[in-house]
């Protein structure tokens, strides 16, 4: 099922990002950068791996991991966390942990399009991203 979630896929839509970064703690200015830019995401399937890519004119990283299993991630705002992704509903759900904190992020397909759903505490940010052709 996670296999449905492999390829390229540009952001088209973004609600509450800037709410969501600062509940994180992403400083006022990278906020502002970021708030700009349209970020590109390529998700790769190989076996039990998955590599997920996103790039940008500000900023790109690229995590790997394999389902389940608990593993190291520096973010896009250099916060150190212990990340757990796993596949639950046809939803990836990718837990961030860090400083006593959590961030849920959850990626699912609707329509065609990769609904990607940010949570911090009581704060929803939700980034719609199309496939790209």
């Amino acid at each position: 099922m996670a296999e449905a979630f492999a390829g390229t896929w540009k952001l088209v839509d973004s609600n509450n990002f800037d709410d969501y970064m600062k509940a994180v703690g992403v400083g006022f200015a990278m906020r502002q950068i970021a708030n700009l830019t349209k970020p590109t995401t390529i998700i790769e399937m190989e076996g039990d791996k998955v590599t997920v890519k996103t790039q940008s004119t500000f900023k790109s990283t690229e995590i790997s991991f394999q389902l389940g299993e608990e593993f190291d991630e520096t973010t896009a705002d250099d916060r150190h966390v212990k990340s757990l992704v796993t596949l639950d509903g046809g939803k990836l759900i990718h837990v961030q942990k860090w400083d006593e904190k959590e961030t849920t992020l959850v990626r699912e397909l609707e329509d065609g399009k990769l609904i990607l759903t940010l949570t911090m505490g009581t704060v929803i940010c939700t980034r719609t991203y199309e496939k790209a052709t």
